[in-house]
């Protein structure tokens, strides 16, 4: 059971390098982005303040654009010569699901959804304080994400 303590405290991204993504709800579009990050979010119950500050820095310094020598040395705000890339920030509770017992997922390890929200909407202010405002999906929504991965580049950031 060791396991499940260190993830009730794990703030989660799964980020991708894309060419173009968007969100979509009920056949509207909500959020969209050419060149740059989708970043998938998941949070747990023992999130917090510096749970979100230390995943903001960690994803605005990750270096994962690449250079002049096409080598990962760039971060998103080094991106597009300097000018930075954008920004697209999905909330994504299953994220924290355990799958580590039977076929199903189970989502006791996920934030309370009230709690989950007020995280999410904190995150985005930690990002907007940083760098810019980022394209955000909507928080509950039965969303439809589209992207087109760039690379393929996908990462899974954890606190």
């Amino acid at each position: 059971m060791k396991w499940i303590g260190s993830l009730l405290n794990k703030m989660i991204c799964l980020l991708q390098r894309v060419t173009q993504g968007k969100v979509e709800v009920q056949g509207q579009q909500i959020a969209a982005i050419d060149y740059g990050l989708v970043v998938l979010c998941g949070f747990q119950p023992h999130d917090s303040e510096q749970t979100l500050s230390k995943m903001a820095h960690k994803l605005l310094h990750f270096r994962v654009f690449a250079d002049s020598a096409d080598k990962m040395n760039f971060n998103i705000q080094q991106a597009c010569h300097g000018q930075g890339a954008a920004l697209l920030l999905v909330p994504q509770f299953t994220l924290s699901a355990s799958t580590h017992k039977g076929l199903r997922p189970s989502f006791h390890t996920a934030a309370a959804p009230e709690q989950a929200r007020e995280l999410f909407q904190q995150f985005i202010q930690r990002i907007e304080q940083a760098y810019r405002p980022p394209q955000v999906g909507e928080f509950g929504a039965d969303m439809q994400v589209s992207l087109t991965n760039d690379g393929p580049v996908t990462f899974w950031l954890e606190t």
